[in-house]
């Protein structure tokens, strides 16, 4: 008597044979029309932001690039006291203790506010939140990356609701805004994470503008 063939594994064999054959669609990735450093000046102007947009570099994690301003007097005081920027996090974690808080060197950055330049919203989002906490925060997208779904109904709430800008960068580099930050939301006080951040950018905006940062 003949074997009865087993169906369900000729079917289930055929099927993945027939699954490999069908092609696939390949989408291209969504590349930015320009480099980082050109769409963060062009994302400041258009947010009003003046201030020296500095290149991007990583600050906690997160690469951003930081729009700020030199407070002229507080630099020179710190180059009378020697006191350039300060990177350590555990020495500028003193600063704000409550012993130390009055000794403690002032701020010497305005920080106007952060850009995450990113292909995708949740990449910039990652990058952007952190700072809004402290200040004002953007991103900045190519603009295929917000005609979508996706964007709408994820990206666009979430973006209101940390105060978030976006700006939207078409396939010319033609910067537009998408959606205008606010400041109705928390902003925290002056923290150690506040003051480390202040000092990174102390010490980019000399290097950009090559002011010393110390006297003999």
């Amino acid at each position: 008597m003949a074997a009865t063939p087993n169906m369900e594994s000729s079917t289930v064999a055929g099927g993945a044979k027939r699954s490999r054959s069908l092609p696939s669609r390949v989408v291209p990735p969504i590349e930015l029309p320009a480099s980082v450093g050109e769409l963060s000046r062009k994302a400041a102007a258009l947010l009003g932001w003046n201030g020296i947009v500095l290149p991007e570099t990583t600050v906690l994690g997160r690469k951003i690039c930081v729009v700020a301003r030199l407070r002229t007097d507080v630099h020179a005081e710190r180059i009378a006291m020697g006191m350039g920027p300060v990177v350590d996090r555990a020495t500028v974690d003193t600063w704000t203790w409550p012993e130390l808080a009055a000794t403690a060197p002032a701020p010497a950055a305005e920080i106007i506010g952060v850009l995450a330049v990113a292909r995708h919203w949740r990449t910039a989002m990652a990058s952007a939140v952190p700072f809004a906490r402290y200040g004002e925060a953007a991103m900045v997208l190519p603009s295929p990356a917000v005609l979508t779904e996706d964007y709408v109904g994820n990206c666009l709430p979430r973006a209101r609701a940390y105060g978030l800008g976006i700006v939207t960068a078409d396939p010319n580099a033609v910067a537009d805004l998408d959606l205008e930050g606010h400041s109705e939301r928390m902003i925290l006080d002056e923290d150690p994470v506040s003051r480390l951040v202040n000092e990174i950018v102390y010490e980019q905006l000399l290097r950009e503008t090559e002011l010393p940062a110390e006297v003999d």
